[in-house]
This record gives structure tokens, sequence and C-alpha cells, in this order.
């Protein structure tokens, strides 16, 4: 196989999957019950009246897919989805009434945050504790890293946050939720840093010693969602479940969106690298 073709069929079929990935998210939190203008307005009470305000206001008036009652038949939710994608533009919070771009770009920061000091202890105190359990193996060492590993990897880790909260906040005075102590002006970068960094220590402990079991036997997916939560940690995980329990669909949208091209973006950075090393694909 030319290796030109087949970087083509990669790029091609990350693209496919970015446009089924793009109407999947359309219609995908479409379809979830009840009413949006509802929990825009975050009262059960609204008048039809209230409610048909609300639904003009975000575009939820217009047809789903195709315009058939006159006039143009691309004015709808959908081609105004896509029209506004094409201009890169999310959209806007139903919830926060604030553009989807920045909701997403202040959480992804705080995700990093939380994913690198976790994934590197992880990776660190893993791949060491594999290390000695292979030069100590079959001795009492090895059989005690093995257990310890499995048992942090069995842990359910909203059962394991919970405990490490209880613990951190009784006897050590750690914060329980949140990135920073609410009301506190700070006097400084370093001030400011330290508190976050006592934000970040039971989540980041949390993370690592659900992983570091992973890291040592094998390679598992992360727990973002569930710590976000435990935590109150403001990641993309707590914006989803916030954005789904409200019904926001542009966040929703740019979330998965986000998410999604991400992961096509890493295989696909991996195909490719893949087809320049693999000498079985050769050069046209």
């Amino acid at each position: 196989m030319a290796r030109r073709d087949y970087l083509l069929k990669r790029a091609a079929w990350s693209l496919l999957t970015i446009l089924f990935v793009l109407v999947l998210n359309f219609f995908l939190f479409r379809i979830l019950p009840g009413d949006p203008t509802t929990s825009i307005a975050k009262d059960p009470r609204l008048t039809a009246e209230t409610r048909a305000s609300l639904a003009r206001r975000f575009g939820l008036d217009n047809p789903l897919i195709l315009n058939l009652q006159g006039g143009n038949p691309f004015d709808s939710q959908f081609f105004a989805y896509f029209d506004r994608l094409a201009h890169g533009d999310l959209g806007t919070s139903f919830n926060f009434n604030r553009p989807v771009s920045e909701l997403l770009g202040e959480r992804i920061g705080n995700t990093v945050l939380l994913v690198m000091g976790g994934q590197v202890l992880a990776i660190v105190l893993g791949m060491s504790l594999g290390l000695l359990a292979a030069w100590k193996n079959r001795t009492s060492l090895d059989t005690g890293a093995i257990t310890f590993s499995l048992a942090a990897w069995s842990l359910p880790t909203f059962w394991l946050g919970i405990l490490l909260l209880i613990i951190g906040s009784t006897y050590l005075g750690l914060p329980t939720a949140g990135k920073e102590t609410v009301g506190v002006e700070f006097d400084s970068f370093w001030a400011q840093a330290v508190d976050v960094g006592r934000h970040l220590l039971l989540p980041t402990l949390t993370f690592t010693i659900v992983l570091l079991g992973e890291y040592m036997l094998v390679m598992r997916s992360s727990v973002l969602e569930i710590l976000s939560e435990v935590f109150s940690w403001p990641g993309v995980g707590s914006l989803i479940f916030e954005a789904v329990r409200r019904q926001d669909y542009p966040v929703l949208q740019g979330a998965f969106l986000v998410i999604a091209v991400t992961v096509v973006a890493a295989n696909l950075a991996a195909d490719l690298i893949y087809g320049l090393l693999d000498p079985r694909i050769k050069a046209p």
C-alpha cells in the first residue's frame, strides 16, 4: 500500500467520523425528556407566553430539520447549528447565558490541571512499584505490591473519594469542594496557588490511587467525571453533568464535539505515525 494512499484514507475516515459526530450531537440531546425552556428559567410554573418567548430567544421555536411552513426551507435548528459551527460558534449556554467556547475553555483548563498531577504521580509510582515487584519476584514484597494494586484498582472511585474527603476534611482541615475558597481575595499569585493546591490535593490523591494499580497491572481509562462530582471540581465532567440536568443543548453539543474531535485527532496522529514508521507501508 502506498503511504500517501494510506494517509489520505485515514484522514478521510477521520473527517467522516467527525461529520457523523456532528449530526449525532444535534439529535442525541434533543430526545431527552422534558422541556428545555423550563430548565432555562429554572421554574416549572412558567406561563405559555414565557415559554414561547424563551423558545424564540434561543431558536427553539424553529422547525427541527427543515422548514416546511413556507419561506426558507433551511431556516431550522439543524442548519442553524451547522451554520454556527462553520463560523466557529459553539452557541450560547441556556443555563449560564455565556458562550459555550468560554465555558469549555475554563473547564478544560481545570480538567488538565487535575489530570496532570494525578497522571504523573500514578505513572511514576505505579511503574516504580511494578519494577520493584518484578525485581523482588515471588517475595512478600511482590505479593504485597500486587495485592495493593489490585485493591486500589478494584475500589469504587466514588467510595474512595468520599472516604478521603471525610479523612482530609476531618483530620487534615482540607477543603471539601470547589477550586478556590469562595469569598477570599488573594494578595498574591502564590497565595492563590497554595489555595488551589489545597483544593486539588484530595481529588488528585484519589485519581492517583485508582490509576496507580492500573498502571502497574494494565492501562485503563480515567475516572474524571466521578471525581468532578465527589469533590465538586469545576472540570468538563461536572459541566456535562450540569448540562444534562438542565437540558443545556449547546453545552452538551460543544463538550461532546470537543471530546470527539480530541479522540479522533489522537487516533489520526497515531495512524499517521504508524504509517511513517511501518516499513510495510511504502512511500509513493
